[in-house]
């Protein structure tokens, strides 16, 4: 049950487009901070780890709204409901799908954001490690938003404003990784592992709740 929700996620974030307006978003914000900055290749080196993790911070926020609300509103969570599917375990299966539809892709787009900031081959190996460690928090946390804010007028800005808060330790712990050595990372992992740990539990419940 789980493989078939996770590959049912997976195919409409594809075929819907989510997964190129993620891609896009990320190396445009790459593409135009250079602009903004000027052409310092030190100081681009200096910040474009940073960069690149609020770009990956914003590029996770864009499909919140699309991760939960269309399967409430075409009815297929009660359906699940009534088979006795657990709303922790859909939660979770929306979480592994998320990921496999933005977390690679990302990491691939990365590495031509790193050239376009003049990243150091050290400093990307860093910043994909990084990522690899902090996305699922993310993807974890996209969808407990999005779950909490299925259903409320507004949901894309409410969605905005409830995730962006709670993603700050992993901007904060992800941005340190890239300088900050073992214990950054170990940070950023126990972050990232919290919010996967209780993401499922959260969103089923925000679940439960809009079905009552």
């Amino acid at each position: 049950m789980i493989g078939a929700l996770i590959m049912r996620d997976l195919r409409r974030a594809w075929a819907g487009g989510g997964v190129t307006l993620v891609v896009g978003f990320f190396l445009l914000v790459a593409t135009l901070f250079p602009f903004a900055i000027g052409p310092d290749a030190v100081l681009l080196a200096r910040v474009g780890g940073g960069v690149i993790w609020a770009a990956a911070l914003l590029a996770a926020l864009l499909p919140v709204e699309r991760l939960v609300g269309p399967d409430a509103d075409a009815g297929m969570l009660d359906q699940l409901a009534v088979r006795g599917v657990s709303m922790a375990t859909v939660a979770a299966a929306k979480i592994a799908a998320h990921w496999l539809s933005f977390g690679p892709p990302l990491m691939l787009a990365a590495v031509v954001a790193a050239g376009l900031l003049g990243l150091p081959l050290d400093t990307l190996l860093a910043v994909e490690l990084g990522l690899l460690i902090g996305t699922p928090g993310l993807a974890a946390l996209a969808v407990a938003t999005s779950a909490l804010v299925t259903g409320v007028r507004g949901a894309s800005a409410v969605a905005g404003l409830v995730m962006l808060p709670l993603a700050v330790p992993l901007l904060i712990f992800g941005a340190g990784s890239i300088e900050g050595g073992e214990g950054a990372v170990k940070l950023l992992a126990a972050v990232s592992l919290v919010l996967l740990a209780g993401a499922p539990f959260v969103a089923g419940a925000a679940i439960r709740a809009g079905m009552d």
